[in-house]
């Protein structure tokens, strides 16, 4: 099994940044894949993005040329830099990981993902 947690999280007025971090421990081994996912307050669970079996990262429209998914040498970090905020942002951020394939090509949906980290809060104030 996989385990994920999550750091990073808080507030920031819009226009800020924040980076948020995973670190999966536990039998990575088996090639899983990773991505960040979000739910808003009152809305489902969307995809932020993840990276793909060739390493390439993945982005939903909503955050693409604003937010980066990046993942350490090891490959068992995964990073979300968030810059230019907005309250829409607004969300529990969480960290998913999955075996291949589904979770390793994109969409990257979420069913796909088994194991998941237990959120952090970010909020993004006008």
């Amino acid at each position: 099994q996989v385990q994920l947690v999550e750091s990073g999280g808080g507030s920031v007025q819009a226009g800020g940044s924040l980076r948020l971090s995973c670190e999966a421990s536990g039998d990575t081994a088996v090639g899983y894949c990773m991505a960040w996912f979000r739910q808003g307050p009152g809305k489902e669970r969307e995809r932020v993005g993840g990276i793909d079996s060739l390493g390439q990262p993945n982005y939903a429209r909503s955050v693409e040329a604003r937010f980066t998914i990046s993942q350490n040498n090891a490959k068992n970090t995964l990073y979300l830099q968030m810059n230019s905020l907005k309250p829409e942002d607004t969300a529990v951020y969480y960290c998913a990981a999955g075996p291949p394939p589904g979770a390793c090509w994109y969409p990257q949906q979420e069913v796909y993902f088994s194991a998941w980290g237990q959120g952090t809060q970010v909020t993004v104030s006008s």
